[in-house]
């Protein structure tokens, strides 16, 4: 029994989201989709999966690229990750992009991406007219070397 913390997903579609391992953090999402959909090389698309679901307030799903996708064929998820909040109750649809050398070939069926629940923990902003100073100060991208 995994020792992960569960939260109930109320959920509709055709392809329930499954953990392909005991301690796996993410589930899979299909694609649903009447007819196949090409993803040419260097291109993106809209990837139907058919799924609602309804999200514990104080929670939020993350849409992430399968690894095996993205090592085997260049198969990624655009806007990773994709974030759905605890109030959203449309369709979960994933922006896959190609950037293999190949067309790639997405069917019925097909696990597209992952979904991941985490906790949402959210910022309280208080204005002030200046932030504390530390040894970094503003040092950004590349700061520390390679």
């Amino acid at each position: 029994m995994s020792k992960a913390t569960k939260i109930q997903i109320k959920i509709t579609g055709k392809f329930v989201p499954e953990y392909q391992s005991e301690q796996a953090s993410g589930c899979d999402l299909c694609a649903d989709i009447e007819e196949d959909i090409i993803l040419e090389a260097g291109k993106y698309c809209t990837v139907p999966t058919g799924l609602k679901v309804e999200i514990p307030e104080g929670f939020e799903a993350q849409v992430r690229p399968r690894s095996g996708l993205a090592l085997k064929h260049g198969i990624g998820v655009l806007n990773t990750p994709g974030t759905i909040d605890a109030d959203y109750r449309g369709e979960i649809r994933v922006i896959l992009f190609n950037l293999g050398h190949a067309p790639f070939n997405i069917r019925s069926g097909d696990r597209i991406a992952q979904l991941v629940f985490n906790q949402v923990v959210r910022g309280e902003f208080i204005e002030v007219e200046r932030l504390k100073t530390t040894k970094r100060g503003s040092g950004g991208f590349g700061h520390t070397g390679k």
